[in-house]
């Protein structure tokens, strides 16, 4: 039985870190700042919502890793050690981080049914995928990008509104993973 879970729990992790690389292609939008507008923040709501706090944390961190050793993984076909050093580098740990914190607001929430799962996981992708991945974010590039964290904080608003729909798309899909496989635990530790 050990072996079956562990063996499921990775098939999760890389099925999440892949999901994140699909989410790389596609095509990215450049702001003035040098931080572009990605549509793998959802990858790392999902990735909490769905695999926990433990197994989305691993997730993340497996794909950080190929991103790391060169694969061009990121949005716009970005890879390699020169983007963790580029002005959304603060972005690339939050992402890791923010999928921990969403998978332990998923646990915390009160909520049950698929509505209420909805409720959880937009409030709980607030919490990880905006509050935590911005606080990296927005500290890595007043560091990066040589700015106050003020002026950093006040460019990363640029992303709310985006965010803010992503939380909306995370919380519909689990409401249908909720729906269509009641048997899907949400609060398990993973």
């Amino acid at each position: 039985m050990t072996s079956a879970v562990s063996t499921r729990s990775l098939s999760f992790v890389a099925l999440f870190a892949a999901l994140m690389a699909v989410f790389g292609l596609i095509p990215k939008v450049d702001l003035p700042f040098g931080v572009p507008i990605t549509i793998q923040s959802l990858g790392v709501m999902l990735a909490g919502c769905l695999l926990g706090p433990r197994r989305g944390f691993q997730a993340l961190l497996l794909f950080l890793l190929a991103v790391a050793l060169g694969l061009p993984l990121l949005s716009g076909g970005r890879g390699g050690l020169g983007a963790f050093m580029a002005p959304s580098a603060g972005f690339l740990p939050g992402w890791a981080f923010g999928a921990l914190a969403t998978g332990l607001a998923m646990r915390v929430l009160p909520g049950s049914g698929p509505r209420g799962m909805a409720v959880r996981a937009f409030l709980a992708s607030v919490i990880g995928g905006i509050g935590v991945v911005y606080l990296f974010g927005v500290l890595g590039l007043a560091w990066l990008a040589h700015m106050t964290v003020g002026q950093a904080f006040v460019a990363c608003m640029a992303f709310i509104p985006g965010d803010a729909i992503k939380c909306v798309v995370c919380a519909m899909i689990v409401h249908t993973v909720a729906r269509g496989m009641p048997d899907w635990d949400f609060d398990a530790p993973r």
